[in-house]
């Protein structure tokens, strides 16, 4: 499939069809997109976390209150039969960055414009949205609550030095995907050349 008809059809599934599985396959082919990514340093300090069947309600299990009725999302995002949990290691960039190629002495964090164990995730996160497109999947990336990482991390059995970035759910959409509630808004309020110019929309 084309780069452009992909951007075009891509869209966050919110419910998917919980008795057709995510062939072996295509899974495979999107977490490799997810790892051929650019990575600051060559760091590759991104891991997925891949849940399937039983595991797949164990984390639902471990981040929702079973005496709290689901709402709608909950409800929909429970039907995902994969689920790609999205870690980055901050300390191998800083170590990445302290070697001798790189120019650094030291590990501060604050020689860094942007934490790019973040940035990194960011790309492979997209990277697997447009993957599964291509696959004929829907997906959908979403945050777990601040809350209940900790719970995660022991349900799973994650080394502390990971941060969960959030979630890619992958699955077959149960049906069209609806469309969102804000236009998009125009290229020529957020590109800007040569110099900054204001626009309509305030700065928060």
């Amino acid at each position: 499939m084309e780069l452009s008809e992909i951007r075009r059809r891509r869209r966050m599934v919110r419910r998917y069809d919980p008795d057709v599985p995510v062939p072996a396959a295509a899974l495979d082919r999107v977490l490799d997109a997810g790892l051929r990514v650019p990575s600051a340093g060559f760091t590759q300090g991104v891991s997925l976390l891949v849940l399937q069947g039983r595991d797949v309600g164990r984390y639902w299990a471990s981040t929702t209150d079973p005496d709290v009725p689901a709402d709608r999302w909950l409800t929909g995002m429970r039907t995902a039969p994969v689920l790609v949990l999205v870690w980055t290691d901050p300390d191998a960039y800083l170590d990445r960055y302290a070697e001798a190629d790189k120019g650094w002495t030291d590990r501060d964090p604050g020689r860094w414009t942007a934490p790019y164990w973040h940035v990194d995730a960011g790309m492979a996160v997209l990277a697997m949205l447009y993957a599964a497109v291509d696959e004929e999947l829907g997906s959908c990336f979403f945050g777990a609550p601040p809350e209940r990482i900790a719970t995660i991390r022991s349900t799973y059995a994650v080394p502390t030095g990971q941060l969960l970035v959030g979630v890619v759910s992958l699955g077959v959409p149960a049906g069209p995907p609806s469309r969102s509630r804000k236009e998009r808004r125009p290229a020529d309020e957020l590109v800007h050349r040569g110099q900054w110019r204001p626009t309509s929309h305030p700065v928060l």
